[in-house]
């Protein structure tokens, strides 16, 4: 059964009509650069546009195509980025030599900049005189946007850890920071495989193939085998190429997520670094949700359930740092006796209530694999840990600062299998009602 695409430019004796041979290659050439995802565009020996994709002209806010035509990169970009495209194009030309994958920093007329992934190949005429170039470009100025905030953020946790001087604290933001650029850097790889899988480059190889076969495109088109995919196979990338880009915007969106947790986290460990050293009356609350959001990937990861039982209590009279320091090394840890749970029985509950005469009390209690009656005597002890990668000085200097505070931090369990609870007690503010 013949297609309608080998119908198209049939004569009745069996040969091509000319003019419907034209008509089937401009209806080919129409349909791929109106529905084209990518930025495509043929340009002439002067680098100026001689057809260009709707998607092309739209990222330059022309909503007809047409208008671009007879333009050039120097119309449209700053010379930043016009210059060396159009000495591209001329090295393209001379040669030969397809420029493939190249990452470009586009200078807008305007004063704005983004980044694009090009690839450029030489325009050939029938008879393979290079009449110009022809390209396609991708947008990843959202991945190039995300990279640069990260390093942003990154300089900012580092500036934040040696405001604050307190290496516990700085252990604790990083390693917590660390979580989330593990979900940052799976979402950065998503992005980096799909774009380096794209199947755009084989646009490049089809492009090639039709003008291979310009002076015989409808006996091609309808009786070679490889031919007659060609249709097929633009339907077929249109919608690769629409899906690929919903997934890639989803983990770029990941990404801008877990860039404004750092910031969060970052920005905390700033308010907590300007008051180092300083004592005043706080709020147990707010010191102990501030150490959980430090924590929250890592226990959103780990699918722990945090159970909140707050008492109304009066202000405590503390150094912010300090407490911050112990409070996130005894939420972190018992995360760590959690990863062992099964699920659903990771419960880490927080209380906050009176405790003896004079202090407030904070508890930190999980249902993990418990501590050995040995143990308990050990646990505060410098260099101690149970943990195979355990540095033995987080418990040692939380029970010193909760010491110099004039509080004390104590730790209790029924043994291996049978969670822990570990009790900070804080004095209460002396301008508290009955302290």
């Amino acid at each position: 059964m013949n297609t309608a695409l080998e119908t198209a430019a049939a004569r009745p004796d069996g040969g091509c009509d000319r003019d419907a041979e034209l008509q089937l290659k401009q209806t080919l050439i129409n349909a791929f650069l109106e529905n084209v995802p990518a930025a495509v565009y043929f340009k002439d020996r002067q680098s100026r546009f001689i057809a260009v994709s709707k998607s092309k002209a739209a990222r330059h806010g022309f909503a007809d195509p047409a208008k671009m035509i007879g333009r050039s990169d120097a119309d449209l970009f700053a010379e930043a980025h016009a210059r060396p495209a159009k000495e591209d194009e001329a090295v393209i030309m001379a040669t030969g030599v397809p420029l493939i994958g190249k990452i470009e920093r586009l200078s807008w007329t305007d004063g704005h900049v983004t980044w694009a992934r090009t690839s450029k190949l030489p325009l050939r005429d029938p008879a393979g005189r290079i009449i110009g170039t022809f390209g396609m470009s991708e947008d990843i100025t959202a991945a190039k946007l995300m990279e640069e905030s990260l390093a942003k953020a990154n300089k900012d946790l580092i500036d934040a850890s040696r405001l604050a001087g307190m290496a516990e604290v700085a252990t604790g933001v990083l390693h917590n920071v660390g979580n989330v650029l593990n979900s940052l850097n799976v979402s950065a790889s998503v992005v980096a495989d799909g774009l380096r899988q794209s199947k755009v480059g084989s646009l490049a190889k089809v492009a090639a193939l039709l003008q291979e076969h310009e002076h015989d495109l409808p006996a091609y088109l309808g009786a070679d085998p490889k031919g007659r995919l060609i249709p097929e196979f633009f339907r077929s990338l249109t919608a690769h190429l629409a899906e690929e880009q919903g997934r890639l915007l989803q983990e770029v969106e990941s990404l801008q997520h877990n860039i404004e947790h750092i910031k969060e986290i970052v920005a905390m460990q700033q308010a907590y670094a300007t008051t180092a050293g300083v004592v005043e009356s706080l709020s147990p609350v707010v010191l102990l949700e501030d150490s959980l959001q430090m924590n929250a990937a890592a226990l959103v990861r780990h699918e722990v359930n945090v159970v909140r039982d707050f008492q109304p209590t009066p202000p405590i009279q503390a150094e912010r740092g300090k407490v911050l320091q112990i409070l996130v090394n005894l939420i972190r840890n018992a995360k760590y006796a959690l990863d062992e749970a099964p699920a659903g029985k990771k419960v880490m509950t927080l209380r906050i209530g009176p405790g003896r005469p004079g202090t407030v009390r904070v508890v930190v209690e999980d249902t993990g694999v418990g501590i050995a009656p040995e143990n308990l005597t050990r646990i505060f002890a410098h260099g101690f840990t149970t943990r195979v990668h355990g540095h033995g000085f987080g418990l040692h200097s939380s029970a010193l600062a909760a010491k110099e505070m004039g509080g004390t931090l104590a730790a209790a369990s029924a043994g291996p299998g049978h969670g822990a609870r570990f009790t900070l007690e804080l004095p209460v503010a002396p301008s508290a009602p009955g302290a």
